[in-house]
């Protein structure tokens, strides 16, 4: 969804120029390293260039079957998967290889262009792949871990120390798994770096983000990597083929997970349109809501999946309404009493929990008129996504309502977020009242 990736209707302020430097500092390493790497390579000659075209097969063709991750992160599986087994490959059907960690990013590098080809030629019809933000951190991304899995273990494996353990033995495997759990690590703190930049998030949540996903598609990744470094050591390039098959089939399975939450989204598009179409809510409302209330999930320190959640119910908080006999002027639920505004959140919780979306989703939006004092008692705390929802939700009636008298915007503003301060701690959550005020000040300045 838009505001889970966007900006939304507050910006993060300075840090989106800091963010802005730290990706053009990781993409300006992944180019000098590959620049590097080339010209080494050209200068030494390539070692085992039967080796080295096979890889560069794998990552290219990987590279052209992507899939797309929550969050709207983009993945190739099999070209991940393949340049790092070439970054762990040691003996080849017994026989020692010799390639080093510069022609590992070598190799690497020339996948990522051969796979960039189709888009050179198709440039005039479309956006070619490097004009592609995501492609273009992605592909910095996979220079840059995979040239530190290779620094590691390649030095180590061509200096013999790692002949100590014999490639049938744990040991090997062993050491194997800590070098990819190092490179997993690295792309991960590199991911979320490009990712704070791009979302504003902050870089804790965007690294728990990043992590979480190795329990995902990354350690189907890594793990391939792992079993095709190994397993080539037995059977030669016939592991290419034969173990990425079933990293292949993980794909298939997250494009239907991804089609599901396609029809998720649409069926809260449709919900969050009802109200409107209806007559129950000003044009707008449900995404201006929407997106306030994600700039405060991300000002609070929410993750991906937390912030998707939060639009969710954002975009449906209105939904109680459609069963009102006559609509509330302007929509505006802020206004009304608090008893009120509780059943209108209820009824809507009710319709949401019947549309198949996760069920924190209808817990969020049956939760947000519940006053944020009066927890105690062995009485459930109000989510924090709930008392996110209101407050913006009364950003955006109290806003609409200062139109409506023909006050100026920036007043409107002042106005409304003093209404609130005086509801803090007692209607309205402190904390996001406080960050509403930040964020706030960020989107003027």
């Amino acid at each position: 969804m838009r505001a889970a990736r966007a900006h939304g209707a507050f910006g993060p302020g300075g840090a989106a120029g800091r963010g802005a430097a730290t990706v053009r500092a990781v993409h300006a390493g992944a180019l000098a390293l590959l620049l590097v790497a080339a010209g080494a390579v050209a200068v030494r000659g390539v070692a085992e260039p039967g080796v080295a075209l096979a890889f560069t097969t794998l990552i290219a063709l990987g590279e052209c079957v992507r899939i797309t991750l929550p969050g709207d992160r983009e993945q190739a599986p099999i070209g991940a998967a393949g340049a790092l087994a070439y970054a762990l490959l040691g003996p080849l059907r017994g026989v020692p290889t010799a390639h080093g960690t510069l022609q590992v990013v070598a190799v690497t590098g020339a996948g990522l262009l051969l796979a960039w080809l189709p888009g050179l030629a198709l440039a005039h019809r479309r956006r070619p792949p490097w004009a592609d933000p995501a492609r273009r951190d992605g592909a910095a991304r996979r220079l840059l871990g995979v040239g530190f899995a290779a620094a590691v273990f390649q030095p180590l494996y061509n200096g013999g120390l790692v002949d100590r353990f014999s490639p049938e033995g744990p040991a090997y495997g062993a050491f194997l798994t800590a070098v990819a759990a190092l490179a997993a690590l690295c792309d991960a703190t590199l991911a979320a770096l490009i990712r704070r930049s791009a979302t504003g998030l902050r870089l804790s949540a965007a690294l728990e983000d990043e992590l979480r996903s190795l329990f995902g598609i990354g350690s189907a990744i890594v793990a391939t990597g792992m079993l095709v470094s190994l397993a080539a050591g037995e059977v030669g390039l016939w592991a290419l083929p034969l173990f990425c098959t079933p990293l292949l089939l993980a794909q298939v399975s997250f494009r239907r997970a991804a089609a599901v939450r396609a029809t998720t989204g649409q069926t809260i598009a449709s919900l969050a349109r009802a109200t409107e179409v209806a007559g129950y809510t000003p044009h707008g409302h449900a995404r201006r809501v929407a997106d306030t209330a994600c700039a405060l999930g991300r000002e609070l320190g929410l993750g991906t999946r937390e912030l998707a959640l939060l639009e969710y119910a954002a975009l449906m908080h209105d939904v109680g309404q459609l069963s009102l006999v006559e609509p509330v002027p302007d929509g505006a639920t802020a206004l009304l009493p608090c008893a009120e505004q509780q059943r209108i959140a209820r009824l809507g919780s009710e319709v949401i929990s019947r549309t198949g979306v996760p069920r924190q989703v209808a817990e969020q939006v049956a939760r947000l008129a519940d006053p944020c004092v009066g927890q105690g008692g062995g009485e459930r705390p109000v989510p924090l996504a709930a008392r996110i929802i209101r407050v913006a939700n009364a950003h955006d009636d109290l806003l609409t309502a200062a139109r409506g008298r023909g006050v100026g915007e920036a007043v409107g503003r002042l106005e409304a977020l003093e209404v609130l301060r005086l509801g803090r701690g007692r209607v309205y959550d402190a904390r996001v009242v406080d960050a509403l005020a930040r964020v706030g000040g960020q989107s003027r300045g």
